[in-house]
């Protein structure tokens, strides 16, 4: 059964009504989603830290995740149909009454909750964190979202919207994103794509060579990913299993995985193997075991001090010969070019292809950001091709699909300096690899694979 507690508990007042109370996970949902809109936090983190500040059962917080999650991921579609319920913008609410009513949104749309039990915990949300004085209008406004079902609100809004105008609330997207992945899909997957982001995927958890076995972990209740040999599919906390508290194993989505592998599987020699923007190192970690099978070493460079220290964590359980960690500027790296047989090259981006993991970040980017980028994913992968030695291999890697990010990046960069090899071969395994921009590049997908849309490019130093 739900804690429920007076608002006495959470604000320090006693002046409510005594039969107004709230249950801890509607309460710790609400405060996670303040957290989002009013500082910027990231859902996951903000989440993590209210859980434990209200003291949630593991019942109580499938809850609150599954309402925090969900509401941002369909924050777009939920505020069009509180605007049309409203008969008003929102920019005339205040901001706390609006999370009130994505929340109140999301269980009457999304869930399963009866219509009354939505109703009257959003009333007993809004007295009890923001006061009697605001439960008129919550009342007054969800009791109108709850006329209609979800089919019935779509129907309404979409009316009279081309294709892709009406994917936006469908699919719970910005339009400049439902558009830029027109650009690089099929148009008969497009809808499927973008529902894809929708759902949580399962972590996925990746075996350090050389360290331990996927065996072991699927004895420990996970199943193999379809693709990775290194990969396991597993519920729970990552933390409870003593490979990954020690270090033997990782948490890293399958996509992540697929890339490094297709870059030592290129021909080359042995030698010095560089991850060039390194943190938080799960890229690192697999690349020290394989290179240390190949009898190379691995220089892990990254940018920041507090993301260095993340990779030197996750190399750590790694003979201390076969690795070296440094912070540095990757655009003017510290060490002689040409040098390295194998170049790691996975820029920081928008990481619009891990959305279905970061439930809020599809209403935080922008455009904007994605053109900002662009001059230093270009500087980035120019320097992992001087850095490679004649014959040695650059793998140019984003979590992203958007063109401006991916091929767009390869085309301007790759001159006469490389070939441009056919990444999709070394992958034989994955169907569908193949990106719809250029053949030669491997574009994965959520709704194909089961993965983040990860962009892999392979280029061989001349």
């Amino acid at each position: 059964m739900n804690q429920q507690r007076p608002r006495k508990d959470f604000r320090g007042r006693r002046d409510l009504p005594p039969e107004r109370f709230i249950d801890l996970a509607r309460m710790a949902a609400f405060d996670t989603l303040r957290d989002v809109h009013s500082s910027g936090a990231y859902a996951n983190l903000a989440l993590a830290d209210q859980q434990r500040a209200h003291d949630l059962t593991p019942q109580e917080a499938g809850l609150c995740t599954e309402l925090v999650n969900g509401t941002c991921r369909w924050e777009g579609t939920y505020d069009r149909i509180i605007e049309a319920a409203a008969g008003r913008s929102l920019d005339s609410l205040q901001p706390a009454i609006v999370d009130v009513l994505r929340l109140g949104t999301h269980q009457l749309l999304g869930m399963r909750t009866p219509t009354h039990a939505a109703v009257s915990t959003s009333v007993d949300l809004a007295g009890v964190a923001l006061g009697e004085r605001t439960t008129g209008v919550v009342n007054a406004i969800i009791r109108k979202v709850a006329a209609k079902d979800l089919d019935e609100w779509l129907d309404e809004l979409t009316e009279g919207m081309g294709t892709l105008g009406a994917l936006v609330l469908r699919t719970g997207h910005p339009r400049w994103i439902v558009d830029a992945w027109a650009a690089v899909l099929p148009a008969d997957e497009l809808e499927a794509a973008l529902q894809a982001d929708n759902v949580a995927p399962v972590p996925s958890l990746v075996v350090r060579p050389g360290l331990a076995e996927r065996d072991e972990l699927l004895a420990d209740g996970g199943r193999p990913t379809p693709y990775s040999p290194f990969g396991v599919v597993r519920e729970g906390n990552p933390s409870d299993i003593p490979a990954v508290r020690q270090r033997r194993a990782g948490v890293q989505d399958e996509g992540s995985q697929l890339v490094a592998l297709a870059l030592t599987r290129v021909e080359a020699e042995q030698g010095r193997w560089l991850d060039l923007c390194a943190g938080p190192g799960g890229k690192a970690a697999l690349l020290a075991g394989l290179a240390q099978q190949d009898g190379s070493t691995l220089l892990a460079n990254e940018l920041h001090e507090h993301r260095a220290e993340l990779v030197r964590k996750a190399l750590m359980a790694y003979p201390v010969n076969q690795w070296q960690v440094v912070v540095g500027d990757a655009t003017a790296g510290d060490w002689e070019p040409g040098s390295f047989t194998r170049v790691m090259a996975d820029v920081p981006c928008s990481g619009l292809g891990s959305l279905r993991r970061r439930p809020e970040s599809r209403w935080r980017r922008s455009p904007q950001e994605v053109h900002e980028l662009h001059d230093l994913q270009a500087q980035l992968l120019d320097a992992a091709i001087e850095a490679a030695a004649p014959g040695g291999v650059v793998a140019y890697v984003t979590c992203s699909p958007h063109k401006a990010e991916t091929s767009a990046i390869v085309t301007q960069v790759a001159d006469d300096r490389v070939e441009v090899l056919d990444a999709p071969s070394l992958l034989p395994e994955v169907d569908g690899a193949a990106a719809h921009t250029d053949p030669r590049f491997v574009q994965l997908w959520p709704h194909r694979h089961g993965t983040d849309a990860m962009f892999l490019a392979l280029l061989r130093r001349r």
